[in-house]
This record gives C-alpha cells, structure tokens and sequence, in this order.
C-alpha cells in the first residue's frame, strides 16, 4: 500500500513521504498531513528494493484508497474524508507478531458454576468485579485449565510467559493460580487506565505497548474482536449475578480491599 501512495508523490531528491496518521485508534496513510488526526512523516528511498511496512502489526489490511482536494493539491489516503472519492481497493498482508488474539472461549451464556471460589476469592483478594474477571475468562479460555494459545498464552487466564513472570504465579495450569495471578494484573492495568475496562481489555489482550502505541485501542482486528466480546460477557454475567452495568467512573473510583503487589 504504501507502494501504491508513492506513486502519488513526487519524488524528490530519490526520497518518498508518506504520513502514518492515527485517529480514534485506527491507522491510516496519506500523501499529506490528515487534518485531525495525529501524523507522522515516514521517508523512503525512492530507489529501495523493498518498500518499508508503515502499518505495523494488524495482520490482513483491506481497505479503499481515495483521493481528495486538500490545500490546492491533489492528496491520496486510505481514510473516508470528506470530499474524499475512492479510486481502488486494496489487500495488505503485515507482519503477524502481535500477541492479539480473539481468545479461545465462546459468547455464551454465563457459567458461574466454573470455579466459583476461586473468582470470589480472587474479588475479594483485589477488589475486581468477580464478574469482570469471569468475562475475561471465558473469552479467554473457555475456562479450561489447560488451555495453551497458539500464541503461548497458558491456562484459565491465558496469562502469557511474561506475565507470569512478572506477577510469580507458580503454577499457570493452575486454577487459583491462574485466576489470582490474571486478577492482580488485570488490577494493575484497571489502575494504569484509571478504570476504563475498554482499554484493560485491550492491553490485556495486544499488551500495553500497543495501547500506548496507537493512543487507545489497537487497531488490530483480533483486538477489536476481543474487547467486543469481553464487554458483551462482562454485561451477561453482571445480569446474571443481578448487578447492574457499572459505569467507568464507579469503577476507577473503586478501590481494592487490600494492597496488590
């Protein structure tokens, strides 16, 4: 894709400008500047044998390329603006190292027979909505204790290696394990975000770099996939434990029972 753009620019000492702009959590590229979104200029050798990836890791990219008037010129993007028309489509294959994932669990109705005392003690232990903690299970791993992901991710919290590193869960096959060590990281990110479950979802999921990245929800497709289904179980099963949806102010002004490591 980025190919294609070049072809829109006028090459200047052998070197080509295109501008990887990012806005509400999508990316996008342009020959020029996008008013409104948050861009960055990537030069390339006109003469370079293989044309450098400015989408980053979103696997599959399909999309439209369109031109439109901006400042008395003619300017190519891969975003809808107005007075934007579509010239083609496209299919771009990116690297696929990203850590997303859909999650290996079903939408489903609630299942708060799975390791009930280990959620509550879990809530109780961090001061996160057992409910909440349920949801990402269930998205996660179905709760199958021995769940291992494609992507390395192990047991009921599909907690990846770095993680269980980090937060010293011995055993990651483990039920309580799992669920303790998942509900003391999801803790940490519910504080990083000050309570915005969108965004936890999120890093749980691509990982906090690729929050930070983007500036909110990556815009990788499993990513988006993921936080969609996190929050359609998350609001099944306060039903079905006869709570109402908490807003994300009641949550960020939550705090935990005790200290969490």
């Amino acid at each position: 894709m980025a190919g294609l753009l070049a072809l829109a620019v006028p090459a200047a000492l052998d070197a080509r400008t295109v501008y990887r702009c990012v806005r509400n959590g999508t990316v996008s590229l342009s020959t020029s500047p996008e008013p409104g979104s948050r861009c960055v200029a990537r030069h390339f050798d006109d003469n370079a044998a293989k044309v450098p990836n400015l989408w980053g890791q979103l696997g599959t990219v399909k999309g439209t390329l369109y031109e439109r008037q901006q400042d008395g010129r003619t300017v190519y993007g891969t975003r809808k603006l107005p007075g934007s028309k579509p010239v083609l489509a496209f299919t771009v294959e990116t690297p696929k190292s990203s850590s997303a994932h859909v999650g290996l669990g079903r939408i489903g109705k609630p299942r708060l027979d799975m390791f009930a005392w280990q959620f509550k003690a879990a809530a109780k232990k961090t001061g996160v909505d057992d409910a909440w903690l349920r949801a990402i299970a269930h998205a996660e791993s179905g709760f199958d204790a021995a769940a291992l992901s494609p992507k390395g991710a192990q047991g009921v919290m599909q907690l990846m290696p770095d993680v269980v590193r980090e937060y010293g869960v011995a055993n990651p096959y483990s039920s309580s394990d799992s669920i303790d060590g998942g509900a003391r990281y999801l803790k940490a990110l519910m504080r990083h975000y000050k309570g915005d479950l969108e965004l936890v979802a999120a890093a749980y999921n691509a990982g906090i770099g690729a929050v930070a990245h983007f500036g909110g929800v990556p815009p990788y497709a499993e990513t988006q996939v993921y936080v969609e289904k996190v929050q359609a179980l998350y609001a099944r099963y306060r039903a079905a434990m006869g709570r109402p949806l908490r807003s994300a102010e009641t949550v960020a002004n939550e705090r935990p029972t005790q200290s969490v490591p």
